[in-house]
């Protein structure tokens, strides 16, 4: 049984209104990689210049000038930026859920794969490039802080960004698409962006412990489990990956039409 529910307008005027837009428009997802690349490439450079000449002593003035002002910067514009993508989402919200035309439905369904894809390059920047970066970093130079240089790249920077990231794309999933706005919670969906979400909580574990226990940097060490644990739920992206699939062979079967695919034979 189709999902598709036959309503006015017509299908005829629901094609003409939808046919002005590009089912998929891949300008988004390739200005988000870019931009996102180019600043963290942008940072890599900056923790290559400062890092061993003002990273080393956090008690010294180079220290609070080039390191602890970033802390506190990134810290309020991170808040802001979240606070405002998902008031926006959340305001903007369409009201046509149950009524969506098929081509519309499936141009959204396409703008949520590009934001799924910049997610991706986000959480691989911030959980895998940074975070591998800060146990190399710290297994050469001994901290006196936990605020260090790699740290406030990473913990306060990187991961955010990727938590601001995947919580708007779950929200626009909610509030423009069917499958997942209609029917429930996607527990596939759900742990796409818990678990690397849970990441930035299991932080404060982290530094609790290094505080505590005097232990190498080792990738391996329990401490660091729940790290690993929780960013293996980035693999619920095919669970998402196969809802959406289903979602478009049956938005194309039939509606080929609408959807503006040739009619199959």
């Amino acid at each position: 049984m189709s999902l598709i529910t036959e309503t006015t307008p017509s299908r005829a005027d629901a094609t003409a209104a939808s046919a002005a837009k590009l089912v998929w428009d891949p300008k988004p997802m390739v200005i988000g990689c870019a931009v996102l690349s180019l600043f963290y490439i942008g940072v890599r450079i900056y923790e290559q210049v400062f890092g061993w000449y003002a990273g080393l002593d956090s008690f010294s003035p180079e220290f609070q000038k080039y390191w602890m002002t970033i802390l506190y910067i990134e810290e309020p514009l991170e808040l802001i930026s979240f606070l405002g993508i998902i008031g926006y989402l959340w305001k903007t919200r369409p009201n046509d859920l149950a009524t969506v035309a098929p081509r519309e439905e499936l141009r959204r369904i396409f703008y949520l794969l590009n934001w799924i894809l910049v997610y991706g390059l986000a959480i691989y920047w911030g959980a895998s490039y940074f975070t591998e970066q800060d146990g190399t970093w710290h297994q050469t130079v001994i901290r006196d802080t936990d605020f260090t240089p790699s740290h406030i790249i990473e913990f306060y920077m990187s991961y955010p960004i990727y938590i601001i990231i995947g919580v708007g794309g779950f929200v626009y999933a909610r509030t423009r698409l069917p499958t997942f706005g209609s029917h429930g919670y996607s527990i596939a969906y759900l742990l796409l962006f818990v678990g690397p979400f849970m990441i930035f909580p299991n932080v404060a574990l982290n530094e609790w412990g290094h505080t505590f226990w005097f232990m190498e940097e080792l990738f391996v060490a329990p401490l660091h489990w729940m790290f690993v644990f929780f960013g293996w739920f980035a693999l619920a992206v095919f669970g998402v990956s196969l809802q959406i699939l289903g979602r478009i062979k049956e938005l194309c079967a039939g509606y080929e039409d609408v959807v503006g695919l040739e009619p199959a034979e």
